[in-house]
């Protein structure tokens, strides 16, 4: 089998189930002499793989897979369990999960499938059991992917149907007693107490605001339901198709589960990455539609890096690294990677020229051994015929085809991201912030992406990790939203504080307790003798309603001050509710800032990295830099020449810089 490349490899997501047989072979050849060494395929061939129950049709998959390794390419095979065929549902329809205002989801498109569903998970391992049985031992298929793009289309929960019928066991079995769970809830609150497991139901539909402890518990269960989905998949493909990696390609930015959980058992993390579409949901809050309209045609280098480095870290490892694999990278995958616009976003502008290259660098330098780009042919029916691929509707090479024709992966060597600074991220925080944000303006997203864009500003590499993770070895930790902290976590971050790391903390942290109340002493808990200090007031402030901080900052959306309790205030409120108050606040290697300032953060940030030796650098608008392997990537994501240390940086582009 082929070892792994010293560089950076490509590869492509095709569909021969779409397209005439007699194009198999030729596109096949093709993919081989444009560079790809990889192909991912039948993640939706359900319905061809097994027309009528129990009647398999391999044959177009063999002949396949077959044109595939004839080339020498590698075959990522996946399992279709994203796609239950209509025999099946139309036979079993409680399989069919239900949304947030209590109706079905139909059968007609994807992801349409209740996690809970006993019957369902009968199937999935059936069929995942099927093909691995087929092709586990295939000399040309190297790895697998589970399912598709879990919980994506908002398919992480279901509402009603089997998972509502399973939320109570999974509370009895979490609680024991509806004492504790009622006591741990605040059920006393509006009279909510329960006094039968069965009144119990999922936190939707209610006249107001659900209990946001329920809304932290029925996510924990959801997310629960998809780590023991995936991991009955993962146990077959193991059993039946060893020496092969095993993977999952995760969203943008998706909270519908626990990364950290769900990616236990799996070899590395790949995800879906597109730049323009993403743009369009996550543009950083509170910039206005300037932001989106400059960066368009390119996507905004910091909601894409933020992924990569997610997700590079979603295992544990300092730099990402799965277990070795015979005859594959060890890293983290782009599985789809945008080469032409999307069909799914608002606005889908053609990406400018240069940025399938630029995306592809960015990729390699933030960690991955693989880029797989999205799709091979562009699809000529259904849902997404206005969204692109390698080749046009009518076979011919796109712009994104001679993009990565022209790409040197000579350029691109594997090795490890050296990051001395760590952010730190976890997913029951998101939950909580986000079920009561008490501003419209922000979220766990926008504050978290704010401080990773003040650290990327400074031109600093960042490694995303568990707020749970092993945190030694790192000079700066930045924890911009974990508001749920518990003695354990707290313990963990003030050993490694002891050990010689920094600490920079958001506002909210530590405001809530496991169960997802609020400490009887006050934020912040059991990290308050770190911190030195305690929540004093909180400000939520409108659009166009701000704070003014000592040094000419301004605190905009949220605002917090502190009573202090052996720290010092470095910054102060000047004027407003909040004058005189601790706006900033540093106790010993701990600073918290309670402002939210997009001048503030990356100001203090600059002053934390300094004193624990972390070279910045303060870098123009759209300008980038990822070090990787001893080499460092510079990038301009600006339509215009940038001007940077006596180098003009064209318009869209990168270069790669060796280190010295």
């Amino acid at each position: 089998m082929t070892e792994p490349s010293a560089h950076l490899e490509l590869g492509s997501c095709d569909y021969p189930e779409h397209v005439p047989e007699d194009r198999w072979a030729g596109y096949a050849q093709q993919q081989r002499e444009l560079g790809l060494t990889f192909v991912r395929i039948a993640e939706f061939a359900w319905s061809r793989i097994e027309p009528r129950p129990g009647e398999y049709d391999w044959g177009w998959l063999d002949r396949a897979v077959e044109a595939y390794h004839a080339e020498g390419l590698r075959v990522v095979m996946c399992t279709p369990t994203a796609t239950p065929p209509a025999w099946l549902i139309r036979a079993h329809p409680e399989i069919l999960p239900y949304d947030a205002q209590g109706r079905v989801r139909e059968f007609g498109s994807r992801r349409h499938y209740d996690f809970a569903s006993p019957v369902y998970r009968e199937h999935s391992r059936r069929i995942t059991r099927a093909v691995a049985e087929r092709y586990g031992q295939h000399p040309a298929v190297v790895g697998w992917q589970t399912d598709n793009e879990f919980a994506c289309h908002g398919t992480g929960r279901s509402y009603g149907g089997a998972s509502a019928a399973a939320f109570p066991e999974w509370l009895r079995q979490r609680y024991g007693t509806l004492d504790a769970l009622n006591e741990a809830w605040g059920n006393v609150f509006w009279s909510m107490e329960y006094s039968d497991w069965e009144q119990i139901r999922p936190p939707v539909l209610t006249v107001t605001e659900p209990n946001p402890s329920h809304i932290l518990d029925y996510y924990r269960f959801a997310s629960d339901l998809i780590r023991d989905f995936q991991a009955e998949q993962v146990a077959i493909l193991r059993e039946l198709s060893p020496g092969r990696f095993v993977t999952h390609n995760f969203m943008i930015f998706e909270s519908g589960f626990d990364h950290y959980e769900v990616s236990r058992g799996l070899d590395f993390a790949t995800w879906d990455n597109y730049p323009t579409g993403m743009l369009e949901f996550f543009a950083p809050p509170g910039t206005g539609e300037d932001v989106k309209t400059r960066y368009a045609r390119t996507g905004h280098p910091d909601l894409i890096a933020f992924n990569h480095d997610l997700y590079r870290g979603v295992l544990g490892g300092r730099n990402g690294l799965g277990r070795e694999g015979k005859g594959t990278p060890n890293g983290p995958w782009v599985m789809e990677q945008e080469c032409g616009p999307v069909n799914w976003a608002p606005y889908n502008a053609q990406p400018a020229p240069g940025a399938v290259q630029l995306w592809t660098a960015q990729a390699w330098a933030h960690g991955a051994d693989v880029v797989s780009y999205f799709r091979w042919r562009a699809a000529t029916m259904a849902q997404e015929v206005m969204h692109s691929g390698l080749l046009g509707h009518d076979e011919r090479p796109t712009r994104g085809y001679a993009e990565v024709a022209a790409l040197d992966l000579s350029q691109f060597p594997v090795g490890p991201v050296p990051a001395r600074v760590a952010l730190l991220h976890d997913y029951e925080s998101l939950w909580l912030y986000d079920a009561q944000p008490h501003s419209a303006s922000m979220s766990y997203w926008a504050q978290t992406v704010a401080y990773y864009s003040a650290l990327r500003s400074l031109g600093v590499d960042v490694d995303v990790v568990s707020a749970d993770a092993d945190l030694s070895g790192y000079g700066v930790l930045v924890a911009p939203a974990i508001t749920l902290m518990m003695p354990e976590r707290a313990e963990r971050w003030a050993e490694a504080v002891r050990g010689g790391a920094r600490l920079v903390c958001g506002p909210r942290t530590a405001f809530r307790t496991p169960s997802g109340q609020t400490w009887t002493d006050g934020q912040f808990g059991p990290l308050s003798s770190l911190v030195g200090a305690r929540l004093r007031q909180y400000d939520s402030l409108r659009p166009g309603l701000e704070d003014a901080v000592s040094g000419g900052y301004s605190a905009r959306f949220w605002a917090e001050s502190y009573r202090l309790e052996g720290a010092q205030a470095t910054h102060t409120y000047e004027g407003g509710p909040l004058d005189g108050e601790p706006a900033v606040i540093q106790h010993g290697d701990v600073t918290v800032i309670g402002a939210h300032s997009e001048a503030l953060i990356p100001d203090v940030l600059r002053e934390v990295l300094g004193a624990a030796g972390v070279t910045t650098a303060d870098l123009p608008e759209g300008v980038r830099l990822s070090r990787r392997a001893g080499a460092t990537l510079v990038q301009n994501w600006t339509g215009q020449p940038v001007e940077w240390q006596g180098r003009t940086l064209g318009p869209v582009s990168f270069e790669v810089m060796a280190e010295g």
